[in-house]
Order: C-alpha cells, then structure tokens, then sequence
C-alpha cells in the first residue's frame, strides 16, 4: 500500500496541473471502488474549481469551490495518470528512475475531464481498494475516515513532548504503537522500521518504556520523533518507495527504496557503523518488521 511519502508525491504531481482548474465534467465506469461512489459524485463536481490540492495523511483532499472537498485515497493499488499535458509523461526533474504507464485502460475508473488545462486526471486501480468520499469542508474533522486521525509525521508539531501522553503507560510494542494511525497519522510499515533503525530503537521495546514517570519524554522518545520526520522527509525528496503498484504520478518511479538501511534487508549485515549485527525479519501484528538486534535496544 502506498504511505505518506508515496501519496505526498502523487500530490506534489497533480497540484500543478489541478491547482485553479475547471472540472468540466467527470466520468465514472463504476458505480463504486472499494465502496460505492457518493450520490451524484459527477454531478455535484462538474463545473466546479479546484482551490487547492492538500493530504492529510494517507488522504488527497482537493477543496471544491462551493465548501465541498473531495476526498481521495489509494487503497493498494490505485494511482493517478495526468493526460494532455506537454511534458505530463517525463520524468520528474531528478529522479533516478522512471517507467511508461502501461496501455490498459481496463483499470481507469475514474477520469476528472478539466478546463484551462485541457487535460484528463485518471484514477486507475486494479484491485479497487481505493476510494473517493464528497465532504462539506468544514466538517472534515468529524467525519469518519478523520477524526480519530493523529499527529501528522512532516512538522514541528511531532516532537517527544506532544507523543508522550500519547506513550505513557503503553505496554504495546513501538512497531505497533507507531502503526496507530490515531497516534501518528500516515506511517507505515516501510518508514517505521527505518526510522526505528535510525533511532537505535527495537520495535519490540514497550512504549511506555520512552516517558519518564513525570510524563516527560525521555531524550529516546525526542530523537525518535526526530528520526520519524526525517525518514519521511527523505522518502518524499526521493519520491518514495517503489514495491509493485507505486507510480508518480507522470509515470516515474520513486527510489527510496535504495537508501533503505533494513526494511526489507533480511539475513543482511546492519549496515551501521562499526555494528556487526545481522538484520532479522519478524512477525508483528501480520505485519514483518526488519530491525537489527545489537544496535537496536
């Protein structure tokens, strides 16, 4: 499934294009993805400005003029394809890789038809996981897919001292504490076990175990989320990771995947210096987790 880094870069591709445009109409070839798309969704959109093109979490969020947002996600397998723009199929300025999006269209679900551009954003998804939600603006944070959402990774505002009520007293792993999304909003397996590398933290070590018994974070739990806004800061400069399904949104591929220092490293030597520990797959929650037993306590 795509993470943070991933759907931030999907939508640092569409803004330029999306940002200000007219939707002239849309065409849906299914009445539903994952679930069922709003009541009248071509409707209600058609002749309408996009205003802005922002996420929150594993969200894209494009603000509709008339206090409308629309909601978008990826689910597994769901990508973006912008059309009819010069230049929309190169790759982006810097990346190391890039593959052409293939030729069938079977998966296209649904195509935004804009104005000024005149060009086609197709969602496509072979798995239809993804999904698409109709909100009034306002009520974004008490609708169900974000209210209970946490702390975004990207800012200032996730430091040791906001996560330590949010630790203390837990006896739950770290992996799995940092997987709650009404903790941190958008991590993901991937960028958790390489910020928990980095942070010389095992995943296995109970999070509470970070906050003093004053409730004040202890300088693990500061360098944790230090290391946590880091990581994604890096996936997203690299264009994030690619396993599978995962495109940009003109076709190229991210590359952090080849800075990864143990996702996905099994039976590797840790590549810290001067750590001759070897890199263990284990089991948590459904989920493998790579982390190295010496350097990470």
């Amino acid at each position: 499934m795509p993470e943070l880094p991933e759907v931030e870069t999907v939508r640092r591709g569409l803004q330029p294009v999306m940002e200000g445009a007219r939707i002239a109409r849309v065409e849906t070839r299914r009445e539903a993805l994952r679930f069922p798309l709003p009541e009248r969704f071509a409707e209600r959109l058609a002749g309408r400005r996009i205003l802005s093109l922002g996420r929150r979490a594993k969200y894209l969020l494009a603000e509709i003029e008339g206090d409308l947002l629309l909601a978008m996600h990826l689910g597994m397998s769901g990508s973006f394809r912008i059309e009819g723009v010069e230049g929309s199929g190169a790759p982006v300025a810097g990346a190391a890789f890039h593959m052409a999006r293939g030729e069938d269209r079977l998966h296209d679900h649904v195509l935004f038809h804009l104005e000024a551009p005149d060009a086609r954003i197709v969602f496509n998804d072979p798995r239809r996981f993804g999904y698409m939600a109709l909100i009034e603006s306002g009520a974004r944070d008490t609708h169900p897919h974000f209210r209970a959402l946490g702390i975004e990774p990207t800012g200032n505002a996730l430091s040791g001292e906001a996560l330590a009520p949010r630790f203390k007293g837990k006896a739950a792993p770290l992996k799995a504490t940092l997987l709650d999304q009404s903790i941190i909003a958008g991590l993901g397996n991937i960028y958790v076990c390489e910020a928990l590398w980095r942070a010389r933290l095992s995943p296995r070590r109970a999070a509470g175990t970070l906050v003093r018994i004053d409730g004040r974070p202890t300088q693990r739990l500061d360098s944790l989320a230090l290391h946590i806004r880091e990581t994604i800061a890096d996936a997203i400069e690299a264009g994030g990771s690619t396993l599978r399904d995962y495109r940009q949104a003109d076709g190229a591929l991210g590359y952090f995947q080849h800075r990864f220092r143990v996702y996905d490293r099994e039976n590797e030597p840790c590549l810290r210096e001067g750590c001759r520990g070897i890199v263990q797959r284990i089991v948590q929650s459904g989920r493998s987790t790579f982390f190295c037993p010496v350097c990470q306590r």
